[in-house]
Order: structure tokens, then sequence, then C-alpha cells
């Protein structure tokens, strides 16, 4: 019975820490347009230009980017690079981000591609932003 009870509550912690990695929130949308500028981290004055502005293009280039300022989930250079899923809380459309940035709207600031799309109805861009659900998730890199 004790393994058991140990068992229940190792689950209960790992569920309690998942769900402390996530939240939903308000995002808008930066003209970082990474594309426009080679991936250069340091070309958008992106604040995780510190730490991985010499992270290869392959790494830089594989999912969009967002400045992080949401209420849960680490800040500053402990998020530099982590990814997250973010799902618009309206259609339910989900794109990964890369953190690059910092903000300081309480939520995300999508680059202007991953905002368009998961605006796939239009509501974001016509309020000038998105309700998302994020959660950190493994960047498989």
């Amino acid at each position: 019975m004790p393994k058991l009870t140990l068992l229940v509550l190792l689950l209960v912690s790992a569920l309690a820490l998942a769900s402390a990695q996530s939240g939903t929130v308000m995002s808008t949308y930066n003209l970082y347009e990474p594309e426009k500028h080679n991936w250069d981290l340091m070309a958008v004055s992106a604040f995780c230009s510190t730490w991985d502005a010499n992270q290869p293009l392959s790494w830089r280039s594989r999912y969009g980017w967002t400045a992080f300022c949401g209420p849960v989930g680490p800040h500053g250079e402990a998020a530099c690079g982590k990814c997250l899923r973010v799902r618009n809380t309206r259609t339910g459309d989900e794109q990964i981000a890369r953190i690059v940035d910092q903000c300081s709207n309480g939520g995300l600031d999508l680059d202007i591609s991953v905002f368009q799309s998961l605006d796939s109805d239009g509501n974001g861009n016509a309020q000038g932003h998105l309700i998302v659900h994020y959660e950190f998730v493994e960047c498989g890199d």
C-alpha cells in the first residue's frame, strides 16, 4: 500500500507541476518579421539575443517568435529559447512559438505571422488581440 500511495503522490505532483506551466492570457502582435531579418535576434533587438543570437539558423528559424510575460512560467533569461504551444481559445488554432523576447503586457506578444496563423476568423485582427492558452512544451531541438 505505501508504494501505491507514493505513486499517487508522484502523479498528483507531476500534474500540479504541468498545470503550473500554462495559462490563458491576452496576446498582441509584434512586427519581428524574422524572415526579413535572416532570423537575426540582434537585428530585431530581442531580449534573448544576449544568450541565443549565436544559435544556428535552423534553431532560430524552426518556430515563429514570441515575447513572453505571462503570469505562469519562467521569466527573463530563464524563459529564453523555451517553446510554447499557443492555442486561440476562440478558434482552437494552434502554433508552437519560441520565446525570444520579454514584454510587459502580462501575456504574449507574438510575431505577426504566428498571430495571423492563429487568427483564422479575423477576430483577433479586428479586436487588436487574441485570447490564447499557452503551455510550455519541449522544443525538440
